[in-house]
């Protein structure tokens, strides 16, 4: 069996072919939830935003046309979703903790987790747009000319951003963790 690309399966999608969609929400939901959370900092708006970039994306299915590819379609729409519901509410200050029992390895994990906890609050004080770029870039591993394309802009727009970005963090992280 001929393993369909994103885009095949787009267009079978399209046809009416629900497998075909199902393998399309197989494939994408674990990274799009991933990006929406890392965006979002809360599990419901990421749920949410990535449940409606799938309705989207469902509902554009008759008309899709494979000018680009899927994924640089797909990430288009969720960073609209997720831009726009970042503009709908502010950032929340309290953002989820991991804490470690008293186990062998605590020390550990709760150093780790206040290492996380660091970078999560630093990524969460960047503006919207860089916070974006860094998450594609960082979390989701996506090139410059990827994350142009799905943020609508161009690369040195991109290099900019995540410039800033890294600035930013750099700037806001704890001195124990530049190290």
């Amino acid at each position: 069996m001929r393993i369909l690309s994103d885009e095949d399966l787009m267009l079978a999608a399209g046809r009416g072919e629900l497998e075909a969609f199902e393998e399309i929400v197989s494939r994408y939901q674990r990274s799009a939830w991933n990006t929406a959370y890392r965006f979002l900092y809360n599990h419901e708006d990421a749920e949410d935003v990535v449940q409606d970039a799938f309705i989207r994306i469902f509902d554009a299915a008759p008309r899709y046309r494979p000018d680009a590819s899927f994924k640089t379609f797909f990430y288009t729409i969720l960073i609209r979703l997720c831009l726009n519901r970042i503009d709908r509410r502010k950032p929340d200050a309290d953002l989820p903790e991991d804490i470690p029992g008293p186990e062998p390895g605590a020390a550990e994990r709760l150093m780790e987790s206040e290492k996380r906890r660091a970078v999560r609050s630093s990524l969460a004080a960047l503006p919207p747009a860089q916070r974006m770029a860094v998450v594609l870039r960082y979390y989701e591993g996506m090139g410059y000319k990827e994350i142009a394309n799905a943020m609508q802009i161009s690369e040195k727009a991109v290099e900019r951003l995540l410039s800033r970005g890294r600035a930013g963090m750099r700037a806001s992280l704890p001195e124990w963790l530049k190290k």
